[in-house]
């Protein structure tokens, strides 16, 4: 099929002021700002009152003060809190109140929490693999049980892994794929945009739902704002896709809006599934061109460890409904690799509770590496553990390299980024830019021994926001691909020294000042 061709079933989204009109973003903005005239309406009223208004104020910014202290909320985080409550005394302490009381998402986190729990022991961990794991002697059984605390995170070794370099290499195989589905096709990306690749994978997705595959399809809901038209899932539904927006954007403030769906997972049949960081629109494919040339990167897996990503799918997809279903969907597929070398763990991360799966799971190969830890991020926004494990695992001796994009797509989030270069630097981190354009790869290569592709940046965004997930690989196969990649893209790159840094521009010295100071809320 060439491109005039593709399957679509909405208009391409208008550009330029008349589309700035018509958006639901404007709607939004325009209730905002009323909300905020309002306040300021409230405020005018209570000046009368304005010295016992003022006990007040001063009195709960001291309580709110306090319950910052003694929180829980990551020390970096605090010293925002801290920051924004000193240049604005109320409106800080109010602005924290809100964000702590989980306004908007309770409804949200009940029903995750509840599903989780439901399906905690619904993939039990083989007795085979774990004494597999004790006799090799490695560390990750210990990880696994760590993982479980979350979720049901299983370690698997009848999988095989394929790792793509490429969001081109991926989407190659995932056509193939889609091809030989014969039960369900289970789709739950961050990012989805009419165009070329959509409009392929599409085409196989109406025939299929058509032969009576089961065949749905989850996005963000930030999508609407952006990508897709507000009713696309009634669309898909027209054409026998089951498809729903995540936590679609509503014109209410509410504090749920940083709890995005930010995993790509592709599950087919429960026997193969996709994971990575390539999103499912033309760029990421190298297709249209935005930010020069994409690195991205992705895992296929067959075999049992795709039961994981089923199960993975199924709770973001049944949150809210009242008969979900599991035990049909996570049967044994029946399928058994020919070559499925090492260990398997797919896991994912949930904002909605007090452990960051993610950041402990780099933190963990950080801690244990004994020779080398290569790293390949779109973002670089660190809290004090991360960047502590990160400048360690250097200090006493372990090659650490970091491969960030030249061309950034946020200019705000590259400053920050920039800002740790300095401190990354003097304690022996390599850190390199891809010269080419942009690297959106989440991969954490380590020892010619484990490895770690995902969706999980290493951001606040990602280690604290949103729901994210990852394929933790050990002695598996691929491995040595994964750090060929690595190599490869090292040689695309130039290297950051103490002499750029004192060259940088100073855009972007400043902007990096200002939003460090900030950073935990971007």
């Amino acid at each position: 099929m060439d491109e005039e061709k593709i399957v679509r079933l909405a208009k391409p989204k208008k550009k330029g002021l008349l589309s700035l009109i018509f958006s639901r973003f404007l709607i939004i903005l325009i209730l905002l700002v009323l909300q905020a005239l309002v306040y300021v309406a409230i405020f005018g009223w209570l000046n009368k009152y304005m010295s016992h208004f003022y006990v007040f104020m001063t009195l709960f910014t001291l309580v709110m003060l306090i319950y910052l202290f003694m929180s829980r909320i990551d020390a970096s985080a605090k010293l925002t809190w801290l920051l924004i409550m000193a240049v604005l005394p109320f409106v800080g302490a109010v602005f924290l109140l809100y964000t702590q009381t989980n306004f908007g998402h309770r409804k949200l986190k009940q029903d995750v929490e509840d599903l989780i729990n439901r399906t905690k022991n619904m993939i039990p961990q083989s007795e085979r693999v774990t004494e597999k794991l004790k006799s090799d002697g490695g560390d990750t059984e210990d990880l696994a049980r760590y993982l479980g605390r979350s979720g049901c995170f299983p370690v698997y070794d009848n999988t095989e892994v394929t790792y793509f370099p490429l969001g081109e290499d991926k989407f190659e195989a995932m056509l193939k794929e889609l091809e030989r589905a014969e039960r369900f096709i289970f789709m739950e990306y961050f990012i989805i945009e009419e165009g070329y690749m959509w409009g392929k994978i599409l085409e196989i997705l109406i025939r299929k739902a058509k032969e009576g595959v089961d065949v749905r399809v989850m996005y963000d809901g930030m999508c609407e704002m952006s990508t897709l038209p507000a009713d696309y899932w009634k669309l898909l539904e027209q054409n026998g896709i089951k498809a729903k927006p995540f936590a679609p954007i509503v014109p209410v403030l509410s504090t749920h809006y940083n709890y995005r769906d930010h995993r790509k997972i592709l599950v087919i049949d429960g026997k193969t599934a996709f994971n990575g960081g390539v999103n499912l629109a033309d760029e990421y494919i190298n297709k249209k061109e935005r930010f020069g040339h994409w690195k991205d990167t992705a895992v296929m897996l067959k075999g049992d460890a795709a039961k994981s990503f089923t199960l993975m799918f199924l709770q973001m997809w049944n949150i809210g409904e009242k008969q979900p279903e599991f035990k049909p969907y996570l049967k044994d597929s029946g399928y058994t690799p020919v070559t499925a070398e090492g260990f398997v763990m797919p896991y994912g991360d949930c904002p909605l509770d007090e452990d960051k799966a993610g950041e402990m799971v780099y933190i963990d190969i950080l801690n244990r590496a004994g020779d080398y830890v290569h790293i390949m991020t779109p973002y670089l926004i660190l809290d004090g553990e991360l960047e502590t494990a990160i400048k360690f695992a250097a200090e006493r001796g372990v090659d650490v390299k970091l491969i960030l994009p030249g061309i950034p797509d946020k200019k705000g989030a590259f400053s920050v980024a920039k800002s740790h270069y300095s401190s990354l630097t003097d304690s022996g981190v390599k850190i390199y830019e891809y010269t080419p354009g942009f690297v959106h790869a989440k991969v954490v290569v380590s020892d010619d021994e484990k490895a770690v592709v995902g969706t999980i940046n290493l951001d606040y965004r990602s280690l604290y926001h949103h729901f994210e997930c990852a394929t933790y690989m050990y002695k598996t196969g691929c491995i040595s691909a994964i750090e060929e990649d690595f190599q490869n893209t090292l040689a695309k790159c130039s290297p950051v020294t103490k002499e750029s840094i004192k060259k940088e521009k100073l855009g972007y010295k400043l902007r990096g000042i200002l939003l460090k100071f900030v950073a935990p809320l971007m």
